[in-house]
Order: structure tokens, then C-alpha cells, then sequence
């Protein structure tokens, strides 16, 4: 039984690691795709990969222009007559200590993984609003819910995600307007290169965790599985030590603190 065929679903960040895995399953199970990101020659290479490549459509997206997303959005809808499924998946991490860390760096993470996701559901929201339907995918971290050593900005951001997500769940419920919030742990992507640090450059460097994390193959079945089941938050990625962090968090949280702070650098 395929799950989403002829679903119309949104996803950004789709021009790699997570994204580009959820738009190969999406069209395996015969969903429509609108893709979206900055690097169109991605999406391009992405679309190629999907099984069913026809039913692809590319929206050039830069989700720091949010002047731009009114229009982004209306085309969005016109591609296929509306969208059942919007997945928030664009964003970029940051490692760096808080002391070291500049304002502008604080400000940049927060409006791409924050402000940005804000500013497109409310482009979206009155289109699900009118047909009475819609779900939106938001792509969290573990860090939405822990604290640890330089991760300050990325943190804050999805922890941010949470508190608004959580809170439109419960204005849209009577609407049929779904939330899910996934909160990944390592995922074998690209996210570590990319982190900003302290001074707005790139890390350039590989992380052994996340080197050593789930497949995004695999991470995106999970989260299949996550959406079809209307789950308000699920936890993704392999049975580890994050999953037992996100339990301990929840009934011994003095316990996590103190063994985040044996993390930090000295």
C-alpha cells in the first residue's frame, strides 16, 4: 500500500542529506514533489534520481528572502492545484562557544532555521486554512529539546521551533490541520561541513558522530512512517545514546545538564 500517492508535497532543503532521501521515498510511493533550495542544479540532479520524475516540479528557493515566499508559495500551489504536505527541511547548524560567538552569527541561524520556517506557514497556512487540510513536516533536532556545549545557536533556534509549532497544533487542530516535529539525531549528512562558526565561516570538517549516524535512506523511511501516522513528534534516527538523552531529559533532566557540561571544551 503506497501512503502518499498523488499527495502533493513541499519539501525545502531538498538539494541534499535529509531532503534529497524524503523526495526519492516520497515519489516511491508515487506522491507529487515540488523541491526546493538555492542550488537548482541540485534539485535538477535530485529530481533525475526520483522514480517518478514527471511529477517534479523545481521552485528555486532562498529561504532568507522572505520578501520572496508569497510568490514562492503561490507558485508552489499552482504546480499541482494545491499541497496536502509541506516539509520544512532547509537550514544549517553552527558550533561555536557562546563567549566566542558573534551577534550576527546568532541572528543568521535564527532567521534561516526559525524566522524563515515562520514565514513560510504563514504564506501557507490560509491555503490549508481553505481546503480544511494540510500537514506540516517540521525538521527539528534533538538539540530541540537538549542543551549542550557550542551548539548555543542551533539549539535555540529549534528549541524555538518547538514552542511555535506546538502552539499553531493546538490553534489548527479544529481545522484538520496537522503538525509533526521530527527531532533527528546523527543523520550520515553534510550538516557538521556546513555548521557556522564563531566568526560566520564554515567548519569545513566531518563529525565521527554524525559520520557514524543513520543512513538518510533509512532516516527517511522513518519519517514516512512518523507522517502517515499523524505522529506529533517522533525521534529519528538509530536506538543510541540521543533517544536515551531525549528519555532521561524528560524525567531526569539535572541529570543531562550535568553530563552536557563535561562536554564543553576546557
Amino acid at each position: 500500500m503506497k501512503r502518499f500517492e498523488k499527495k502533493v508535497i513541499w519539501i525545502t532543503g531538498a538539494s541534499s542529506g535529509i531532503g534529497e532521501a524524503l523526495a526519492c521515498a516520497f515519489s516511491a510511493e508515487g506522491a507529487r514533489l515540488i523541491l526546493s533550495s538555492r542550488r537548482v542544479e541540485e534539485l535538477e540532479r535530485v529530481k533525475k534520481t526520483c522514480a517518478h520524475p514527471d511529477q517534479v516540479a523545481i521552485i528555486p528557493l532562498d529561504l532568507l528572502d522572505t520578501a520572496g515566499l508569497e510568490s514562492r508559495t503561490a507558485q508552489a500551489i499552482a504546480a499541482f492545484g494545491h499541497i496536502d504536505i509541506m516539509v520544512h527541511n532547509g537550514g544549517i547548524s553552527q558550533r561555536s562557544l557562546v563567549i566566542e560567538t558573534g551577534l550576527d552569527v546568532h541572528r543568521r541561524v535564527m532567521e534561516l532555521d526559525y524566522f524563515s520556517y515562520i514565514a513560510l506557514t504563514n504564506q501557507l497556512l490560509p491555503h490549508f486554512a481553505a481546503r480544511k487540510a494540510g500537514h506540516f513536516v517540521v525538521t527539528s533536532s534533538v538539540m530541540g529539546k537538549l542543551g549542550t556545549p557550542m551548539r548555543s545557536s542551533y539549539a535555540a533556534a529549534k528549541h524555538a521551533l518547538h514552542g511555535f509549532f506546538d502552539c499553531l497544533r493546538a490553534e489548527v487542530a479544529s481545522s484538520n490541520i496537522k503538525v509533526t516535529l521530527l527531532t533527528p539525531g546523527y543523520i550520515r549528512t553534510n550538516i557538521s561541513q556546513n555548521a557556522l562558526t564563531k566568526d560566520g565561516t564554515r567548519l569545513g570538517s566531518p563529525s565521527e558522530n554524525i559520520e557514524k549516524g543513520l543512513a538518510p535512506d533509512l532516516a527517511a523511511g522513518q519519517i514516512l512512517k512518523a507522517i502517515s501516522k499523524d505522529r506529533f513528534e517522533s525521534y529519528i534516527g538509530k536506538f543510541g545514546m540521543e533517544k536515551i538523552a531525549l528519555w532521561l531529559n524528560r524525567f531526569f533532566p539535572s541529570f543531562v545538564i550535568r553530563q552536557a557540561s563535561k562536554f564543553a571544551p576546557k
